[in-house]
């Protein structure tokens, strides 16, 4: 009964593509399959936004969305709604054209991605042996997405925007790329469906060879979470959406369905970042025990996804913005350094076979290199405790 449900779907793509043609069946099954995973994706970003809503309305003591649907848990339809029926505002001077194509050029290197993240056993667009390059190479497209929608409004907010955003993706892109060399060099290959595999449970051992487990892969997916909060514009590092510093970011000419675009994208990206880091660190769709294969592997892969959302969610309600210079040297005298050194570490950890002996030889070093990166980048700034004050309700 457990593998049936867990090759459900498989089996069901399988049962409509057989009704076609042979010459279509392949083409069929990749537009039925990125269709199928859109559509699921695009469902969990609607409830996303609503839970985060009520959680971050929880978090400060607000009601949070609660008259639309059960509980308020259809306002995102009602968002949608009123974003498709909304006046579609162009400035005067803008370049129409890459004014329209902005949003879209945003959102297709986003969807993109999606081919190549494995979401279940068998349960993957593209298997590519190159799937990670391919992934990173359809991520970094957006940066030009992002200057096109700043430059094309003609309007000097939403360039400035533009530059800020840029610099920002840009800078955390390098660590974001290279925390994930020690997956690669200890899987010894490109193929996210070959690095979930080299992770799963070997028979005989109780305990997954997830790479979280090991002192480099722990470090390593730390900093590819800090980047991907960093890629996707999320608190703390959302200055390119700071209404305070620069209105409203490089989107701020946009209105209606466009803008709801690019909230789309931004929230897809979120979920391809998280995606891709339960792929290389969390086992993808693989049992953390022996005992638990039964449960079927695209709950597993869920499951992880859930709880990743769970720390965005989180992180944006308690963690106030970074100031634009903090953000930069966080990057640059931080994430890249301590990226970099992974690699040795990498090395000695695959030498050494890992076990107790690579925890005491690797461990060490990481650790003395987390605390010297941190003290150098606080210098001697005193950072005082903050007081928050909270309403009585």
């Amino acid at each position: 009964m457990a593998p049936s449900i867990d090759q459900l779907f498989v089996n069901l793509l399988h049962w409509v593509v057989g009704f076609l043609p042979e010459m279509v069946r392949p083409w069929a099954s990749l537009v039925i399959s990125l269709g199928a995973i859109l559509g699921v994706f695009a469902l969990l970003f609607g409830l996303t936004t609503v839970c985060e809503r009520k959680a971050i309305a929880r978090m400060q003591n607000r009601l949070g969305p609660n008259r639309v649907g059960p509980f308020g848990f259809l306002q995102f339809v009602a968002d949608g709604i009123k974003s498709l029926t909304k006046e579609d505002v162009v400035p005067r001077t803008a370049d129409r054209v890459v004014h329209f194509l902005a949003p879209l050029a945003l959102l297709v290197p986003v969807v993109l991605t999606y081919l190549v993240l494995p979401i279940g056993r068998n349960m993957v667009v593209l298997d590519l042996d190159c799937g990670l390059l391919f992934f990173f190479a359809a991520g970094a497209s957006t940066e030009l997405a992002v200057f096109m929608a700043g430059w094309a409004s003609r309007n000097k907010y939403s360039l400035l925007g533009a530059m800020r955003a840029i610099a920002q993706m840009v800078s955390y892109e390098l660590p974001f790329i290279l925390s994930t060399i020690g997956v690669v060099m200890v899987a010894g290959t490109l193929s996210t469906v070959r690095i979930v595999e080299a992770q799963a449970v070997v028979e005989g051992d109780w305990l997954a060879r997830w790479n979280v487990f090991t002192p480099w892969g722990l470090v390593a997916f730390v900093l590819f979470v800090i980047a991907s909060f960093a890629e996707a514009n999320r608190s703390p590092f959302d200055l390119p959406e700071g209404e305070s510093e620069i209105v409203a970011g490089y989107f701020i000419e946009y209105s209606g369905f466009k803008f709801a675009l690019f909230f789309m994208a931004e929230y897809l990206g979120m979920f391809s970042s998280s995606a891709m880091a339960v792929t290389l660190f969390l086992g993808g769709w693989t049992a953390p025990v022996a005992g638990l294969g039964w449960v079927p592997s695209w709950m597993w892969f869920f499951a992880k996804l859930l709880t990743l959302m769970a720390l965005f969610i989180w992180v944006r309600g308690t963690t106030p913005r970074l100031r634009m210079d903090q953000l930069m040297d966080f990057a640059w005298k931080f994430m890249l350094p301590m990226a970099l050194i992974l690699l040795p570490v990498v090395v000695i950890w695959h030498r050494l076979g890992g076990g107790w002996m690579g925890w005491l030889v690797c461990a060490p070093p990481l650790a003395l290199a987390w605390v010297l990166l941190g003290k150098a980048l606080v210098g001697r700034r005193q950072i005082r405790p903050r007081t928050y004050r909270y309403a009585e309700g």
